[in-house]
């Protein structure tokens, strides 16, 4: 089958474009990209295509990106497509956000396809990523751990969105639209590509940075698989054939994932809480994946390694209320009583007083700083007080006080009194529920106890036995047995 052909089947079975759209062709100027457009070139009278080139000049190469350049508009223009090319400074744009040279390359070039999709109201972005891309791209996926959505390698259609960065400081945005990228020539070998551009005598340019070593995919592309051929002549064959296996098997699990994630989970600011007890009934291919999936929606991160995601599964699935586990780029996993919680370093907006840490132990005279909080405590001994009505403040009677006075967070199953309810009993769940504390928040609510009983749900009710000194009236108490616990900004 000609590559033409192959071409034409494979835009109708897996139906990358639609007759009369309107596409972008990312085009750097090699064999790949060079045998995309010309081919498209070919099938766009017959499918109605419009097409348009784009070219982003990495500034990697000195004189030879700009030649790079040169080209490509000069080809578009004798061929009379319209082109959008522009000039960006990758290593810069590496050095400020901390990228390799390797994703900030693509990270850029994505932005720059996307914005010019979005100019030109294009249907879908074509890049010429082949067969033997597909190879090495799951064998770099193998290496570093991927599991089932990165050994199934790159798709023949998926979807991309920008964000806006920033280049050496100088601010850029090119849209928000999400936009579809097709990858034709993916079941299309490299030797294809190179007997087509002969045949249609393709003056392709030649990086040479592709003969670089030092860079993982080049050593894999000239040195281990043509070691692994050597084991097995039909290596690359093997390797997309299991893809696509993988592929087929990805689609059903991910249709399971998606329906379990969103029956068992709720979003807050910023994250996702999770039924605990119904997480921790799935199968371990199903945890891990409603895992993936909540680190994609919130960061749109691709192949999220496993150990990441392995040692948050194990947290989840078998550590006690309070355990944490690290995720990527800035998520933590919380573990609750009922439920667990994935968000951005946790930011719980919706309570002004949250206690993260270890229980503290509060003594007459201390005054301490919480973690994570421009809040702290003070305990102080008062011989007179005039009593008022404050959030954020109890005066007790140190004499019922028993044992250790301790801040801390709840437990399970505990109970209290709370004050007003005449010596009624009721579980702090139900408390909580009952006032309305979001459930991602109740873990973090300070519990303020001693040895024996709760004396404080600080910010809400103390406990009726707590020796809390009421208010019957405004009058001046005189007693050299008060303590005053408060909280206070800094």
């Amino acid at each position: 089958m000609s590559l033409i052909a192959k071409l034409r089947a494979t835009l109708h079975e897996h139906q990358l474009i639609a007759r009369g759209d309107t596409l972008v062709i990312g085009v750097s100027g090699g064999p790949d990209s060079l045998t995309l457009l010309h081919a498209l070139k070919m099938l766009a009278p017959e499918l109605e295509l419009k097409l348009h080139v784009a070219h982003l000049n990495h500034q990697l190469r000195g004189d030879a990106s700009d030649a790079d350049e040169e080209f490509v508009v000069w080809l578009a223009r004798e061929w009379g497509l319209p082109i959008a090319n522009a000039s960006w400074d990758v290593r810069g744009y590496a050095h400020e956000n901390h990228f390799s040279i390797e994703e900030a390359a693509r990270n850029l070039r994505y932005q720059f396809l996307i914005g010019v999709a979005n100019q030109v109201h294009a249907n879908a972005i074509a890049v010429a990523h082949n067969a033997d891309d597909q190879v090495e791209t799951i064998l770099l996926h193998f290496l570093r751990g991927a599991g089932l959505t990165g050994l199934r390698g790159m798709e023949y259609k998926s979807s991309v969105i920008n964000s806006q960065s920033s280049v050496n400081g100088n601010q850029f945005s090119v849209g928000s639209k999400q936009v579809n990228l097709i990858r034709p020539l993916l079941n299309v070998t490299r030797a294809e590509i190179e007997n087509y551009c002969v045949e249609n005598n393709l003056q392709p340019r030649l990086d040479e940075s592709n003969l670089d070593t030092t860079i993982l995919r080049n050593r894999l592309r000239h040195e281990v698989i043509p070691y692994l051929e050597m084991i097995n002549p039909n290596l690359r064959a093997v390797i997309r054939h299991s893809a696509l296996s993988l592929s087929d098997d990805y689609a059903y699990i991910h249709q399971n994932v998606l329906g379990i994630f969103e029956r068992m989970t709720r979003a807050l600011d910023g994250g996702f809480v999770f039924d605990k007890k119904w997480f921790r009934a799935l199968p371990v291919n199903l945890q891990r994946g409603v895992l993936r999936e909540a680190v994609t929606r919130l960061r749109r991160v691709k192949n999220v390694g496993y150990q990441h995601i392995e040692n948050a599964r194990r947290v989840a699935a078998e550590k006690d209320a309070g355990a944490e586990a690290t995720l990527p780029q800035g998520l933590l996993l919380v573990v609750g009583y009922d439920d667990f919680t994935i968000g951005e370093h946790l930011a719980l907006p919706d309570a002004p007083l949250l206690l993260h840490g270890e229980e503290i132990v509060l003594r007459v005279g201390d005054e301490v700083m919480l973690e994570e909080s421009d809040w702290g405590v003070r305990v102080l001994e008062v011989g007179s007080w005039k009593l008022e009505v404050e959030k954020w403040s109890a005066l007790f009677d140190a004499n019922k006080i028993r044992g250790q006075l301790v801040l801390r967070t709840r437990r399970a199953g505990e109970r209290f009194a709370p004050l007003g309810m005449k010596g009624k009993h009721k579980s702090l769940h139900e408390f909580m529920i009952d006032e309305k504390i979001p459930r991602h928040l109740r873990e973090f609510i300070p519990i303020l106890a001693d040895d024996e009983k709760i004396l404080w749900v600080v910010g809400y009710r103390a406990d009726e036995r707590g020796g809390l000194v009421r208010q019957t009236s405004n009058v001046i108490l005189e007693t050299s047995n008060l303590m005053r616990v408060e909280f206070f900004k800094s």
